[in-house]
């Protein structure tokens, strides 16, 4: 296990091995505080995934990078929604998506794929079997983004999917450190799941 970090790395410069582990710390503290419904969730994020997009576009990973660059930009919206207040208390609660929102997602999670699919044509890219799965996760992480950003809890069951689907393939690709985040971020995604679930019972 330690020989497969040493070899992933070991043709990293010091940089980028110091970024990519400030987005691994920052990347698992802000799904700590999303699990608690902290909004502290949005600016680590934000950094995190900043890092993350340079970092993938240093790679070639041109699905992951859109993934991670749209993590940024609905950070900052997130961040504004879920800070955004009413008679002096936040107007935005943990709820269920709804039939209407349920079609933005599917049609979100469709849209999501056909774009990332051109951005690869675009530049020219050849898509490998892997990039395929790239593009679905693509999908998947967007759908739950925009869900985070609402606190809708079925924003947790798309993040667990997606983490289970790119843990494995980061490690093929020899990202170590971000295959590692990933599955921990699959175990912390199942627990905000379920913690954000008790909120809802005990409201009804």
């Amino acid at each position: 296990m330690i020989d497969f970090f040493i070899e992933a790395y070991k043709n990293a410069t010091a940089t980028q091995i110091i970024l990519e582990f400030i987005a691994f710390v920052l990347g698992i503290a802000s799904v700590l505080f999303a699990k608690k419904e902290n909004i502290l969730v949005y600016p680590t994020g934000l950094i995190a995934t900043v890092i993350t997009t340079y970092l993938l576009w240093v790679a070639g990973y041109w699905g992951d990078m859109m993934i991670n660059l749209y993590f940024s930009v609905m950070s900052i919206y997130g961040w504004w929604n879920w800070s955004r207040k009413g008679g002096g208390k936040a107007v935005l609660p943990i709820t269920r998506t709804n039939f209407k929102e349920k079609i933005i997602g599917i049609a979100l999670f469709f849209l999501t794929i056909v774009v990332v699919y051109a951005i690869y044509t675009m530049v020219g890219q050849d898509i490998r079997k892997e990039n395929y799965i790239d593009i679905a996760a693509s999908g998947i992480f967007f759908t739950g983004m925009w869900y985070m950003a609402h606190k809708k809890i079925e924003n947790w069951t798309l993040w667990i999917i997606g983490d289970f689907i790119v843990t494995p393939i980061y490690a093929y690709r020899g990202l170590g450190m971000l295959s590692l985040q990933y599955l921990i971020f699959t175990v912390l995604a199942i627990m905000a799941y379920l913690e954000w679930r008790k909120h809802l019972v005990n409201r009804i």
